[in-house]
């Protein structure tokens, strides 16, 4: 079947009850089997793409097997590229997709993982996937999750060698049955521009508190001791006293709550 055949050629029908009008019936889409989902598309696109030169950029067309999310992987692990951050927008998720991102997070491939998901797809998945999500890419601390009114689908890979990478289209992680555009392009200007757009969501409505380094956390101590010199009170603080250091900030989510 061709990429753009959706049941062969058009025939007048029966529409709503009314024979012989001048409408046409649409043909039933065809469901993709889960067995059918092949992760060498990917593969062959990541192959095909290269590395990514600056100023590159591809606009594909993908039919309805074709996994977004599976191409990150790929793509990552074909260049080899350890990323500094990996940055996703999407409406939804797949279990296979967050998997995905479990290899690349253990593998060492990722540094930062942020992951902005709709609140619809947090509300239908709060006691399935999300708390999945959380299980399996909480690694070392290097998760972020927002949740946010977003239909984006964005992705944005910023390496360790210095590139900008961002891939947008109608394309969610999982796949969809449809067929579906995405452009990848090595861009930095397009990429700091959604970069900053995307960070602001994420500082606004991030679902993981996370822990005072080291360095910032001796800072504020300074300062406060400072403050109270300044003010006369030099009485150290518990926490001072007892050379005691804050614990590990924890997620407040709780499954079904």
């Amino acid at each position: 079947m061709g990429l753009f055949d959706v049941g062969g050629k058009f025939k007048p029908r029966n529409v709503a009850g009314v024979k012989n009008t001048r409408f046409i019936e649409p043909h039933d889409c065809e469901e993709i089997d889960e067995w059918r989902v092949k992760y060498d598309n990917a593969v062959k696109l990541a192959h095909d793409i290269g590395p990514l030169p600056l100023n590159f950029r591809a606009f594909i067309l993908l039919d309805g097997k074709f996994i977004f999310g599976d191409f990150l992987e790929a793509l990552i692990v074909n260049n080899d590229w350890v990323c500094e951050e990996l940055t996703v927008s999407t409406l939804s998720m797949s279990q296979d997709n967050i998997d995905s991102l479990k290899n690349l997070v253990k593998g060492g491939y990722l540094k930062s993982l942020n992951i902005i998901i709709s609140h619809y797809y947090f509300a239908t998945e709060r006691a399935g996937l999300m708390p999945y999500m959380y299980d399996q890419l909480d690694i070392d601390d290097k998760l972020q999750v927002a949740v946010a009114s977003v239909h984006t689908k964005i992705a944005m890979i910023r390496t360790v060698c210095g590139k900008k990478i961002i891939i947008h289209g109608s394309a969610n992680l999982r796949t969809s049955s449809n067929i579906e555009q995405i452009v990848v392009e090595h861009t930095p200007s397009l990429f700091d521009f959604c970069a900053e757009v995307h960070h602001s969501i994420i500082d606004k409505h991030k679902t993981i508190n996370k822990p005072v380094r080291r360095n910032a956390l001796w800072q504020a101590v300074l300062a406060e001791q400072g403050n109270r010199i300044e003010s006369g009170n030099t009485t150290p603080t518990k926490q001072q006293h007892q050379g005691e250091t804050p614990s590990k900030a924890t997620s407040s989510f709780k499954a079904g709550a």
